[in-house]
């Protein structure tokens, strides 16, 4: 019986000794002091790839419609492709019975120097994040 009890005391003592050990590594690896070279050559190139992603146009809104009141089908359309800083452009095509005419419009930071529609200024609001 003495026998069980020191095996179990000693298990007891065991296993705080590997909870310390565990949380003592743990705390270090966030630090991040002790990290390879490599890991913050790589912290390096994700902030680079981060910095070049703003420029990328990844604000994009579809908006379907008739042009005109005896067409239905939603052929009709205009498409925001903006980046994070709302520099971009809006395409719009416009089908008709006979044709389709396609325009494209230069944004700024989300605005735009010519007028435009609402079904445009409706695609700029929801690329807008």
């Amino acid at each position: 019986m003495v026998l069980d009890v020191l095996a179990l005391l000693l298990a007891a003592v065991a296993a705080v000794l590997a909870f310390l050990a565990w949380r003592g590594s743990t705390a270090r690896r966030a630090s991040g002091d002790d990290l390879p070279e490599d890991v913050h050559g790589l912290r390096q190139e994700v902030a680079a790839l981060r910095l070049e992603a703003q420029d990328a146009l990844r604000h994009l809104a579809l908006v379907r419609y008739d042009a005109f009141g005896d067409m239905g089908g939603h052929l009709s359309w205009s498409l925001a492709l903006l980046d994070d800083a709302g520099h971009g452009v809006v395409l719009t095509s416009i089908h008709g019975r006979s044709e389709a005419r396609t325009y494209a419009k230069s944004v700024a930071s989300w605005q735009c120097e010519q007028q435009l529609s609402p079904e445009e200024e409706e695609a700029i609001a929801h690329a807008r994040p």
